[in-house]
């Protein structure tokens, strides 16, 4: 009983500490109602394959437009992988939005977004960001949100119900939530480790935020 209880603790810890500050799509744009305005929209990347993003990707980036054109946010945070040579998630990510109609220079690059909980500190430390709407799917929402506002910023979250169309891939990343979970809490709470890139500062956000172009 006591290895269940310690198992489930930290998926509890996320859902329990992101329940007021999440919504999931639904049909209609009903959801966007229920989303506050905030700054930024931080999209966490998912993966591309031969440049383009992949379908969980490409569905952050969809709902990222939508707060965008919907005025919910200023600026758009593209965190995601860019450690090795011909991996570029966040040039992908940009030129995926600026296909769909959104304005290279509201948005913002972070190339070290490596894990959540780096995306989330360095929204933070690096860019500066005190208030955002983070995007992902709905079976990592709860992690996401989480870490976000432990990493001390103001979030609250939009997750795709990629369920309804990608079942059995949603299933097998919503079982890995759970030792994910676990390295999230042990990450953010008992060691409030520093992300694996921690600077240097950058500006760029604000200057979106200002008005300006990003560099």
């Amino acid at each position: 009983m006591l290895v269940s209880l310690i198992a489930v603790a930290p998926i509890t810890w996320a859902w329990l500490t992101s329940a007021p500050y999440r919504v999931t799509v639904d049909e209609g744009m009903r959801w966007m109602d229920a989303v506050p305005a905030t700054q930024v929209a931080l999209v966490l990347g998912a993966g591309v394959r031969e440049g383009q993003p992949t379908s969980m990707l490409a569905r952050r980036l969809d709902i990222a437009a939508d707060l965008y054109q919907a005025g919910k946010v200023k600026a758009l945070l593209l965190s995601g992988d860019n450690s090795r040579v011909g991996y570029d998630e966040p040039t992908v990510m940009r030129d995926y939005l600026v296909a769909r109609g959104i304005p290279a220079g509201v948005q913002v690059l972070d190339y070290a977004g490596f894990d959540t909980w780096d995306s989330c500190v360095r929204a933070r430390q690096v860019f500066g960001a005190h208030e955002l709407t983070v995007v992902t799917q709905a079976f990592h929402l709860p992690r996401a949100v989480a870490l976000c506002r432990t990493a001390g910023l103001s979030a609250f979250g939009v997750g795709d119900d990629s369920a309804k169309v990608r079942a059995a891939l949603t299933y097998s990343y919503a079982v890995r939530e759970f030792p994910a979970a676990a390295k999230a809490f042990l990450d953010s709470v008992v060691f409030r480790a520093e992300p694996r890139f921690p600077g240097p500062r950058e500006t760029s956000l604000e200057r979106v935020l200002a008005g300006a172009e990003p560099y």
